[in-house]
């Protein structure tokens, strides 16, 4: 694919992926201590958001009503292309381990699975949007999100106020893509011990450092 993150450059590209409360934010910051221990250069970022333009699109985003199918994809995607372009690949370029929480994974997990877009119209975006950038590993925190759910039951946003039914299909999604990229995703039971997921995670990880 035209773009993709070769083994070959320093940099490292690490996405984390999964669905509401599934602890993506919490195993980016124990990996990232990692790393600047092991004496790393790490940037760690989030979709949307990581930078000016995409935290206001995030503000904007998740502090209002539920926007059209069609102008969430491509929000997500204004705020994506501003990271890759003022982050991300800078970051990589100059031979930093970049942490995300999220990348374009979440489009086809979320809207074309979750919302039922064309999946031809969010190849579409997501290309334009990351200019064909691929992760060098996506982790992948799986949970039921019924029990996922369980863990906090206070609900923030539009999209952890869906129905049952548009998580499971996230999910569907997710499973779908991990089977799908078996060399570059890696799936982990997310209801594990915070430590021992660490651990986990890390042993897939390791090996793919220069």
């Amino acid at each position: 694919m035209s773009g993709q993150l070769s083994l070959g450059q320093q940099g490292r590209f690490v996405t984390f992926e999964g669905g509401e409360r599934t602890g993506k934010s919490t195993q980016i910051a124990a990996l990232a201590e990692r790393l600047r221990a092991a004496g790393r250069d790490v940037v760690t970022s989030r979709e949307p958001g990581g930078t000016r333009l995409g935290e206001r699109l995030r503000e904007a985003l998740f502090e209002g009503d539920s926007p059209a199918p069609q102008a969430e994809l491509l929000i997500f995607a204004a705020a994506r292309a501003q990271l890759v372009h003022e982050l991300i690949r800078p970051a990589l370029d100059r031979g930093t381990v970049m942490l995300c929480d999220r990348f374009a994974d979440s489009t086809v997990a979320y809207q074309q699975y979750g919302r039922g877009l064309d999946p031809a119209l969010v190849a579409s975006v997501n290309a334009a949007a990351t200019g064909g950038l691929v992760p060098t590993l996506t982790v992948l925190l799986d949970m039921p999100p019924d029990e996922a759910r369980r863990r906090d039951d206070e609900q923030t946003d539009y999209i952890e106020r869906e129905e049952s039914a548009f998580h499971d299909r996230v999910r569907e999604g997710y499973l779908a893509l991990a089977r799908d990229e078996p060399d570059r995703w890696a799936t982990f039971d997310a209801g594990l011990p915070v430590e021992t997921l660490t651990e986990q995670i890390w042993k897939r990880l390791a090996p793919l450092l220069p």
